[in-house]
Parts: C-alpha cells; structure tokens; sequence
C-alpha cells in the first residue's frame, strides 16, 4: 500500500530541493528579492538581493553594476507585483526598508543621463557598434591569407576543396558529396531489373537479403530506390522512412538502397560455419 508524507516530510522535502544555495533558504529576515527593470534597456534583472538596511544611495552603487548607469543619474520607483507604483524613492539617506518593499516587487531605473552608455540601445544592440572592415585591396596586400594560400592549392589541383585539404591531413580517402538527384526517374532503368522477392547482395559489404519493395520512396533524394530485408542487422530502419511503412522488417533489418548497389539472384545467406569449414558433424 502506497504511504502518504507527513508534513514534516514534506518540510523535510521541500527544504532538500530548495538547498541552502537558493534565494529564499537561510537568507537573512531583512533581505527582499526585487526585480530591477530599466528605462533604456528590454532586459529585466530577476531577484536581485537587497537588504532592506541598505540606503537608496548604496542601492544606486549596486545596480550601477548591473546596468551601467550612473548613480547620480538613477530615479527609483517602486513599483507592486501587478506593475502600479507603489512609491519613488527620492531621498538618498533613506533605508530601502522606509519604502515597505516586498519580495516579487520591481525597482524601475530611470535614465536620466542623455549621455548614458545604455542610452539608444547601445548595451543591449550589438548593430550599432563600429566594426572594422579591411578593404579587398588591403587584404590582398596581406602575406599569408587564406585566400593566397587557397589560390596556390587550387592552382595545384582544379578540383581542390578545403574538406578533400582535410581529409588528406587526417589521412583518409576523401568522398565527394553525391550531386544532387534533380531526375525523379533516376536508375529507373537498373531498378526495372529488380523484382520484389528476388534475394540480393547489396553494397558495401555484400549485405545479403530480400527485396521487398522496389520504386520511388518519399522522404528520400528523388529516383528509384531499393528496399531490402537483410538477413542480418546491417540496414538502417524497420522498413520505415520518417513514419510511412514501406516493408515489413526488425529494426536494423530494414534498409533502402541504389539500384546500382544491388545484384539480385543466387544470394542465400552466409552461412559463418560453412566459411569456416565447420560441417555438420563439428560443433
């Protein structure tokens, strides 16, 4: 039978998942969570820690770090949780306290510097920012470029690309993407060769199988395809092509292939034993 929580265990609980790091477990009784909002900037500081001894002055030092405004340029307001103002804070010497603020309460700044950094949005949108642009005249002056040094490879090798430049370095045999299929009836004339039922080899690997669907397969690059039932793990799906059912198979079992991968007549399954040399009288 299932135990319900007491309620010290559900105090127990709570305070396991609040922690002690968080911002309501073990903070002081004069500490209130305000979030700061600002005349000139769209983003809103969440939960700021305040004290509520702390002087309006001290509070203008401590936001000045967050958005960039100058203290004696700063005029707080108040404002309660449905967004009405609940006060401004005009005298420097008073204590945050003398204004009743409340966790979930919000402190507006407003900018009153028309100089100010964040003035125009030129804290928040990175677009304004000069950046510094080099002229193609003075880049080709340059020693060393990338652009000199992809001149000479290709000056070496027509059909140089920095992908075949990466595999060399990494030390393998580099495969250029297959064009693009633009043909909807691409190899229909090798897919009309191939029946369903007719046992295959497929490339690479010769994966052997069974065909059980041959023609054009929505959700793949356009021509004919050739879905195989392997007899082995080796394919890719379940006979499945982004939820539409082609053919019936395990998963792993299922695969769709190029008609030109795929020989089709006396394929029976390999028999590992018999590669072996094991007969029947040896187990």
């Amino acid at each position: 039978m299932a135990q319900f929580l007491n309620r010290e265990d559900v105090e127990a609980l709570r305070a396991y998942v609040v922690g002690p790091e968080s911002g309501f477990a073990n903070r002081a009784e004069s500490t209130v969570l305000l979030h700061v909002t600002h005349s000139n900037l769209k983003a809103k500081f969440m939960e700021i820690r305040l004290d509520m001894h702390s002087t309006i002055e001290s509070i203008k030092v401590k936001l000045s770090f967050h958005c960039g405004t100058s203290p004696s340029a700063m005029l707080l307001a108040l404002l309660d949780e449905s967004g009405a103002p609940a006060a401004t804070l005009w005298e420097d010497h008073r204590k945050l306290g003398y204004y009743s603020p409340r966790d979930g309460y919000t402190l507006h700044v407003t900018d009153t510097d028309p100089t100010s950094a964040s003035a125009g949005g030129w804290l928040e949108d990175t677009s304004l920012v000069e950046k510094y642009r080099m002229s193609d005249e003075d880049y080709n002056k340059r020693e060393n470029t990338y652009r000199k040094w992809k001149a000479e490879q290709l000056a070496k090798d027509p059909t140089w690309t920095l992908e075949k430049e990466m595999a060399k370095r990494r030390g393998v045999e580099y495969v250029p993407p297959a064009p693009k299929v633009e043909d909807p009836d691409y190899m229909a004339d090798l897919a009309a060769a191939i029946s369903v039922g007719q046992r295959c080899s497929a490339d690479p690997g010769d994966r052997r199988g069974e065909v059980m669907y041959v023609g054009r397969v929505e959700g793949l690059p356009l021509g004919y395809w050739v879905g195989i039932k392997f007899d082995e793990p080796l394919g890719k799906n379940d006979g499945s092509v982004k939820g539409r059912k082609f053919f019936e198979c395990l998963p792993g079992y299922g695969g769709f292939v190029r008609p030109d991968k795929v020989q089709v007549g006396d394929f029976p399954p390999i028999d590992e034993f018999a590669e072996e040399g094991l007969g029947d009288d040896e187990i």
